[in-house]
């Protein structure tokens, strides 16, 4: 008889309990100074040392690997040194990429660079990309792993520079965007499938399907992401209502929108070029608009074809059924996600 199959939710809390022990126990080993910036991100305790039970986040980038490793016929333990390597990357990445954006709010508490300053969450960022490796080096596999996470996190390094250079350009396309986004999201996903499916010991061939369904799941997560920066509930997202259009982001609704002919592109153009950051009201009006153009469902639209294709790629390589179903519920939450 087979195991039942697991709900996301239930997923994501399985590998909560069986990650976030071996976080504490691998941050515990960094430098006493910097263990205490990295709890304050993770929610572990506030800036004065006080213990927190807050929101540590999904572990979704964790659960592919495990996921992943169980597909090919592997096991949770086999997978555990990735899902430890990628979570500790995915976090670096966020505690950057909020000073690099100015956001005061991660996860609905204050981001570590407001609550505790920049220099701070630029190492706390470092000493984690550090454990990321060290994470890997002394598990099976090193000689594939290692250079599989280094290669991810250099073109995730790329992928969040060119979308520093893309913010406010009015003349990127959305094949633009969606490059931008195979870098900056989609690659550390598709490095989260990979790692986990070579720990299962799986061959060359079985741990590229594995890869490649992790790369249009990332593409259809950035794009679900993009709709909530401009359309989400701020009391779901745990950001600021119409984050990426404040910021002037180059989104894929916007890389959508912006090369269009008419009244509303033109406003959006002169919003993104000007000096001026853009006012509430002008926001909801460009927001309301785009809706109202077909451009929030062509860009859900897009999602869901990339977790078609994705399911497509994971089908590929004879994996478990149970584990497929698995991440099939996965790829649902991750279009009907609301934060």
């Amino acid at each position: 008889m087979r195991a039942p199959r697991r709900t996301a939710r239930h997923i994501l809390e399985d590998t909560y309990a069986l990650a976030s022990p071996a976080l504490r126990s691998a941050v515990s080993k960094f430098p006493k100074a910097i263990q205490h910036p990295v709890g304050v991100h993770f929610g572990w305790w506030d800036r004065d040392g006080n213990s927190l039970r807050s929101n540590p986040g999904k572990c979704l980038r964790s659960a592919l690997v495990i996921l992943s490793c169980r597909a090919l016929g592997g096991s949770d333990h086999q997978a555990l040194p990735a899902a430890l390597a990628v979570e500790m990357v995915h976090n670096a990445s966020l505690l950057h990429d909020d000073i690099i954006d100015n956001d005061r709010l991660r996860r609905g508490r204050a981001s570590l660079w407001s609550a505790m300053g920049v220099p701070a969450a630029i190492l706390a960022g470092d000493a984690l990309f550090f454990g990321s490796v060290q994470a890997l080096t002394g598990a099976p596999h090193a000689d594939r792993t290692v250079p599989v996470l280094l290669s991810a996190v250099q073109t995730l390094i790329e992928g969040e520079f060119v979308d520093t250079l893309m913010e406010k350009d009015t003349t990127a396309t959305l094949d633009d965007a969606l490059d931008m986004i195979a870098g900056k999201t989609a690659e550390l996903l598709s490095c989260a499938c990979t790692l986990g499916a070579i720990l299962s010991g799986a061959d060359d061939e079985r741990v590229q399907h594995l890869g490649r369904f992790g790369l249009l799941l990332g593409v259809a997560f950035q794009c679900t992401d993009d709709v909530l920066g401009i359309w989400g509930d701020p009391e779901s997202t745990g950001k600021p209502a119409m984050s990426d259009l404040r910021s002037r982001k180059l989104s894929v609704p916007i890389a959508l929108a912006i090369n269009e002919n008419g009244p509303p592109t033109e406003r959006l153009r002169a919003l993104y070029r000007r000096k001026e950051p853009p006012t509430e009201a002008e926001c909801r009006t460009i927001a309301h608009e785009l809706e109202r153009d077909g451009v929030r469902e062509a860009v859900v639209k897009l999602a869901r074809e990339n977790a078609g294709e994705a399911l497509a790629a994971l089908n590929s390589c004879d994996p478990d059924p149970v584990t497929v179903e698995e991440l099939a519920e996965l790829t649902k939450m991750i279009l009907q996600r609301s934060s």
